[in-house]
């Protein structure tokens, strides 16, 4: 009762988040001292990564509703964030993301799986998940939800100016600050939406050709070139015509395989890097100003040909998040540490301008142990 009792009166409090993403590498998992609003200072982190038999057991679920494999990559993502979040002392609250397989907001809905009551039980600490229904439910895309931590983030650093938070995860996604705004759920303060495909792509093209999980350090795309007509027949698709806020699942593009299957492994590769950064400078043309920089977080930034590819198609500055102070490997998953926070105190964590819901939407399901 007493951590419960401190959760409620305001202050900053110690909050653990997790993230599982669509790149299908690991589970991060990260500590922040926040009252829900401002960030106080970030904490200890730490990392799991998924076995080649698990990633495996992930990907035969991905796109699926229910069925054996939901079941088994169930499991699988219960073990890990138990494996990892076991190792964590002193956390409050912890925000659970769970694993995405499907996302389908104007038709079946979205889902993520796993169980954060087990995990409230297993791990003696109340736990926020099921972020994404409720906004769902409402109308809302339920993606991206991290613009109201990035929003934080553009405080903490101390940013004057607009700006982009960039996260280059299986999908890309985009969210547009102006710090001047006193708060995230201010009119004008936040723009956000998926950009389009990221690593994802390039992650399938490397395992299905090479049985590797990622392209590192772009080495293959660096010896390709890019097939302009298959990125054009991409960026094509109605998807990229849409107004934001607007959200894509994984495979919402069955079809990019096809697109290079007759060309070489460099090319191939060049072309799907090719393809997130022209999605990502085609999505910049939404935002309400001009940003004068783009922090770019997520796996991405690890790969110099993309960041490269990014340095050229947009007309500012772009850097990893590091160059501030931040750490983008780790930014989602204080996120759902951030947000988790904001749920137990009553507080919005997504709105019309990052997911198109209709009204201010605190996402969120809490269990306690």
């Amino acid at each position: 009762m007493a951590k419960e009792k401190t959760m409620l009166k305001g202050g900053a409090i110690t909050a653990l988040g997790a993230m599982s993403g669509t790149s299908l590498d690991g589970v991060d998992a990260a500590m922040i001292i926040t009252d829900g609003s401002r960030i106080e200072s970030f904490g200890e982190t730490a990392y799991r990564s998924y076995s080649d038999a698990e990633r495996s057991t992930l990907r035969a679920a991905l796109g699926k509703w229910d069925g054996p494999e939901v079941d088994a990559a169930t499991d699988i993502i219960m073990q890990a964030h138990l494996d990892l979040l076991t190792g964590f002392k002193d956390a409050q609250i912890i925000g659970f993301h769970g694993q995405t397989l499907a996302h389908d907001p104007r038709g079946r809905g979205t889902l993520q799986i796993g169980d954060g009551a087990a995990l409230a039980t297993a791990l003696n600490t109340p736990v926020v998940w099921d972020f994404r229904t409720c906004d769902v439910q409402l109308g809302g895309e339920g993606a991206p939800l991290a613009p109201y931590f990035h929003f934080a983030c553009a405080k903490y650093i101390k940013a004057t100016e607009p700006l982009c938070f960039l996260n280059l995860g299986g999908v890309g996604n985009i969210t547009w600050v102006d710090p001047a705004k006193s708060g995230p759920e201010v009119a004008g303060a936040l723009l956000a939406f998926d950009t389009g495909p990221a690593n994802a792509p390039i992650n399938d093209l490397m395992q299905r050709r090479f049985g590797k999980p990622y392209d590192k350090n772009g080495a293959l795309a660096r010896g390709g070139t890019v097939a302009m007509g298959a990125l054009e027949l991409l960026l094509d698709e109605p998807y990229f015509a849409r107004i934001p806020p607007k959200s894509l699942d994984r495979n919402a593009f069955p079809d990019m395989m096809d697109l290079v299957a007759e060309l070489s492994d460099e090319d191939a590769a060049a072309t799907f890097t090719g393809i997130c950064a022209a999605a990502v400078a085609r999505g910049m043309e939404h935002c309400p100003i001009p940003p004068a920089r783009v922090l770019v977080t997520g796996g991405g930034r690890h790969n110099p040909v993309l960041m490269q590819m990014l340095a050229v198609s947009l007309d500012c500055p772009v850097m990893p998040v590091e160059e501030v102070g931040l750490d983008g490997d780790m930014l989602e998953a204080q996120a759902f540490a951030h947000l988790a926070v904001r749920v137990a105190r009553g507080l919005p964590t997504s709105g019309p301008s990052t997911t198109g819901v209709r009204a201010l939407v605190g996402g969120g399901e809490i269990s306690r142990p």
